[in-house]
């Protein structure tokens, strides 16, 4: 079917998980969206490990959530094990991480895109852009007809000039059994945008009936299994999967060196850049020669599925090879690869090249969200799909952008990390990259966004009663406990020994006592009917509140002096050559970067002091000559 002169506001390239993130929230905006997608069937896909959430990730995917997003219903309707990492530290690094039937979890994204209102599905593949002056105006497809729009989002994944690695052989393509997109990295090209070459891969799958799971170490889900949503109560798959923990060995390491002249990653084959934190198995083994073993999680890609993703054994090597290295691990010396391991090279854009809301700085209406930017991982594709969809639609609205910053949110720390730092390596969310993390937990993600999402129109009237019958509770709560008063000694002795804790010297109210770190917080309901009734999800919100009082005291200082920095602006035209004294190094690297504040200029690598020093004196004299200027009108 052809689709010349079919007009939408708002065209999406790609159904992956930052394509349908961002095709959903332009929709649910009231934005005549289109997708354009190749195989409609295969949106949010998993090509690599099929989880969802993990460290930093699990936080990306709640924001997500409480934006109004469409990840955490996916994962909680088809997650066939759920856990809560790091239960055992603070709740700043606290994340959950589902096991997903990545098959069932297609099918429901799909189904969701396909169904959603305002949003169309195009069933083919984009070539080219259109645009006029440095201004997008819509896309052409592979039979040569054009789709126009104000605004587009390029999600291309890995497919820009994708070439699939596998030993010596290599073949284009963005996925296994999927083409890749050379004209469309062509017209990128023809825009001026930056281009960089990074690389990913993927492990071999098994077939689980030829696992030998008796010598294998089994990992269960958490029971009961919490939902990533805060819409839900519970997740639609209580029965949980296991998976199982394996390790490679001395004779694995052994075959995969024997081999590593003919890795295209050791042979120069493979000119892009692999991520530090997900390496193959023969980068593990190169990198880390004295390690006798490294850790393999066998995964089932699905509920009814025999395949089996042996997570921590990526490779590109050749398949004999592969075959040899699978058959040296315990557990699988009989194992049968269905699929084979690869590696992928593909094209992307210098992030350093976009605004803070995902538009490309010199092409007016474009923007660029997921792994086209520099990223890996699904959950950072999702949360830079939404802020697309959510700014293309104020673009074509004129609206002002929506931007998060890094007290705000992780996916905020991400585009900030993106814009401003660029990447030299696909880039990957952890904790340890949010400074104020201890103020951006997975548990309140719902309290930071959702009044911000319900403002832009994606957070719904069923959403929004939640939320604040959840705020009610946390309210209450407090009340509730400030106004429960334990009386000292042995008076309150019937109060303080079931809550764990020694006689108290003064009469102290059970919301003070929150403070205790020796308290057993799950005995406070039990100490009285009128506290029966409290909610578990307001007493953890209460409990983080007092126990780390003093240090979210701390970083709600530091946070607002991050805001004082964002808050002294640069202006878009500024030129740094006028700037006495900075040095041609720092022109270049402000230059590159075109900071919208101060405090975006510290954060760009290499910046001195000196250079921010000298910075800092031209702003104040042309804000003075600003300020002269207006008062003498």
């Amino acid at each position: 079917m052809s689709h010349t002169h079919q007009t939408f506001e708002v065209l999406v390239i790609g159904s992956g998980h930052a394509g349908c993130e961002a095709a959903l929230a332009a929709a649910r905006m009231g934005a005549q969206t289109a997708v354009i997608t190749p195989r409609p069937e295969r949106s949010g896909w998993m090509p690599c490990n099929p989880a969802i959430g993990g460290v930093g990730k699990g936080q990306l995917v709640r924001e997500i959530d409480a934006l109004g997003g469409e990840q955490a219903h996916c994962i909680d309707a088809t997650g066939i094990q759920f856990r809560r990492l790091n239960t055992r530290k603070g709740p700043a690094v606290q994340s959950r991480r589902a096991q997903a039937d990545m098959f069932e979890y297609a099918d429901r994204m799909s189904e969701v895109v396909q169904n959603t209102p305002n949003l169309t599905v195009i069933p083919s593949k984009a070539t080219g852009l259109l645009h006029n002056n440095q201004r997008v105006e819509g896309v052409v497809l592979e039979d040569g007809s054009k789709v126009h729009a104000q605004s587009v989002i390029v999600t291309t994944g890995t497919f820009l000039r994708g070439l699939l690695h596998k030993g010596e052989e290599a073949t284009p393509g963005g996925r296994v059994d999927e083409g890749p997109s050379n004209t469309l990295s062509d017209s990128l090209r023809e825009l001026g945008l930056p281009l960089l070459r990074l690389k990913t891969g993927t492990p071999a799958r098994l077939d689980t009936n030829t696992i030998d799971y008796a010598q294998l170490e089994p990992q269960y889900g958490d029971q009961p299994p919490l939902p990533f949503s805060f819409m839900n109560d519970v997740v639609a798959q209580q029965d949980q999967v296991a998976c199982h923990i394996t390790y490679t060995n001395e004779r694995t390491h052994e075959i995969i060196n024997s081999g590593i002249d003919r890795s295209p990653l050791f042979n120069g084959q493979i000119q892009g850049i692999g991520p530090r934190y997900c390496p193959s198995i023969e980068d593990k083994v190169v990198r880390f020669p004295d390690r006798l073993r490294h850790q393999i999680f066998l995964e089932p890609v699905a509920r009814n599925s025999p395949l089996v993703y042996p997570n921590g054994i990526s490779t590109s090597l050749p398949e004999e090879i592969q075959i040899e290295l699978v058959r040296s691990i315990a557990g699988l010396e009989d194992a049968k690869i269905i699929t084979m391991g690869y590696a992928v090279e593909y094209d992307a854009v210098e992030p350093q090249s976009l605004h803070p809301w995902l538009e490309v700085r010199d092409v007016q209406g474009l923007f660029l969200a997921g792994q086209i930017n520099g990223t890996s991982g699904y959950e950072e594709a999702a949360g830079q799909g939404l802020i697309a969809g959510i700014n293309a639609v104020r673009h074509l609205r004129d609206q002002e952008p929506f931007v998060l910053d890094r007290t705000q949110g992780y996916i905020g720390v991400m585009i900030d990390d993106l814009t401003t730092r660029g990447v030299s390596e696909p880039y990957r969310m952890f904790t340890s990259r949010a400074e104020y993390r201890l103020l951006l937990r997975e548990d309140n993600a719902d309290q930071r966004l959702t009044p911000l999402g319900r403002e832009l129109g994606l957070v719904d009237d069923a959403r929004w009663r939640r939320f604040n019958e959840k705020m009610d509770a946390i309210a209450s709560a407090k009340e509730t406990l400030n106004t429960f008063q334990i009386p000292p000694g042995p008076n309150g002795a019937h109060y303080t020994g079931p809550l764990g804790i020694s006689p108290i010297k003064n009469k102290t109210s059970l919301f003070e006592l929150l403070r205790r770190s020796d308290l057993e917080t799950e005995a406070i309901t039990t100490l009285d009917t009128s506290l029966s009734s409290l909610r578990p999800d307001a007493l953890e919100q209460l409990f983080i509140q007092q126990r780390y009082a003093g240090y979210l005291q701390r970083q709600e200082q530091e946070a607002a002096l991050f805001r004082e920095g964002e808050s002294i602006t640069i202006p878009e035209d500024f030129c740094y050559e006028d700037v006495p004294g900075l040095r041609a190094e720092m022109q270049e690297k402000l230059g590159k970067t075109r900071p919208r504040s101060l405090g975006q200029a510290a954060r760009i690598p290499g910046i001195t002091p000196a250079a921010l020093q000298l910075l800092t004196v031209m702003l104040n004299a042309r804000q003075k000559d600003l300020s002269s200027e207006k008062n003498s009108l």
